[in-house]
């Protein structure tokens, strides 16, 4: 066997200690004598570790005692309509804040359920920048603010938040656990787990718990957030295995450090190639501007497009996967997520940079 680096946006890496672990535990898990996978999830044990991996995730992120934390299934994108289902009245509006293409669906989503109103956008400037806080006009009654903090396709990622009287609600699938985070900033924070939290089929959502206490329109239980926390997730069959997953991945967290010492390797990861691109005289670009770059996606191009099918082609060949950009912006994208060690990127700048000496 010859695992390769991957820096896919998503499904995205997992730590291999976690698929180590899962591998050994797959047959028999906990002396159950059946997978985790084969066991109801009523059963104590699977109740148990539902509770340690919320309780772990709450200390990772120092998670305020008046927050709800939900396992949800659906991926982020359903959360674009059950977020106006849950907290804003049909004819009342609800902000969005457009860095990238999905804060865009999230918004268009949102139309159908609400008022949903573009607060501020920088699709002039093709996503490779963020509309300047005093800049967004926002609602005097919204319902919320949704903003994305990290765009996973145009790698636009900013943390800046207006003083704002409507609750925050943010789209953290593909930056939670990539560095610390004040959670207290948020009304909602919520996020697909294919990124830093463990392989798709399951979403974690925070909320704040005045926020569960809004009514502003009949929707059937199963679409309720209170519905689902009043019933611990488990409203209904939750994806187990996923959800185990994650438990092993929130202790890894953990024992690598916690969020700190993850988040200073993102950042070195993530200079390493922002720093060979910016270096390479043009072979290479990275459009956004410098304040806004990602530390989780970084997009770039080549200087000639008829290079890019020998690139990934060499790429492939050096155990370096996942890198062509999505078919919204082209080029190339390597997504750097938590389980992507320090010595899979530099193996990744090394490559272009011989790739550069070889066809500059």
């Amino acid at each position: 066997m010859s695992r390769a680096f991957n820096f896919s946006a998503g499904p995205g890496a997992l730590p291999e200690p976690v698929l180590q672990q899962a591998q050994s535990e797959m047959l028999e898990w906990q002396g159950a004598r059946a997978s985790v996978m084969e066991i109801s999830h009523r059963d104590k044990l699977f109740v148990q570790l539902a509770e340690r991996a919320e309780a772990s995730l709450r200390e990772i992120l120092s998670i305020p005692a008046n927050y709800k934390v939900l396992f949800l299934q659906g991926g982020a994108t359903t959360q674009f309509a059950l977020l106006p289902m849950n907290f804003a009245a049909a004819d009342q509006p609800a902000d969005y804040v457009l860095t990238g293409h999905w804060g865009e669906k999230a918004q268009k989503e949102a139309k159908s359920v609400c008022v949903s109103r573009i607060a501020a956008s920088a699709e002039a400037s093709n996503y490779t920048t963020v509309t300047p806080v005093d800049e967004w006009a926002l609602s005097d009654n919204a319902a919320y603010l949704h903003v994305t903090p990290n765009e996973t396709i145009h790698g636009v990622e900013f943390y800046d938040l207006p003083a704002s009287s409507a609750p925050v609600i943010a789209d953290v699938s593909s930056t939670l656990l990539s560095r610390t985070l004040d959670v207290s900033r948020y009304g909602v924070l919520y996020a697909g787990a294919q990124k830093n939290i463990g392989p798709s089929g399951i979403t974690v959502l925070i909320v704040r718990d005045d926020l569960l206490e809004r009514k502003p329109r009949s929707v059937p239980q199963i679409l309720s957030y209170k519905a689902h926390a009043e019933n611990g997730s488990m409203l209904n069959t939750p994806p187990t295995f996923a959800w185990y997953i994650s438990a092993l991945v929130f202790d890894w967290v953990k024992a690598e450090g916690g969020l700190g010492a993850i988040g200073a390797r993102n950042e070195r990861k993530a200079q390493t190639l922002y720093q060979l691109i910016d270096g390479s005289g043009g072979f290479y670009t990275n459009p956004v501007d410098k304040r806004y770059r990602s530390w989780m996606n970084v997009p770039f191009v080549l200087k000639d497009s008829n290079l890019d099918a020998a690139f990934l082609k060499g790429a492939e060949a050096q155990g370096l996967l996942g890198l062509k950009g999505h078919r919204a912006v082209g080029g190339m994208r390597a997504s750097i997520y938590n389980a992507v060690p320090e010595a899979g990127v530099q193996a990744l700048a090394a490559y272009m940079a011989e790739f550069m000496r070889v066809n500059g």
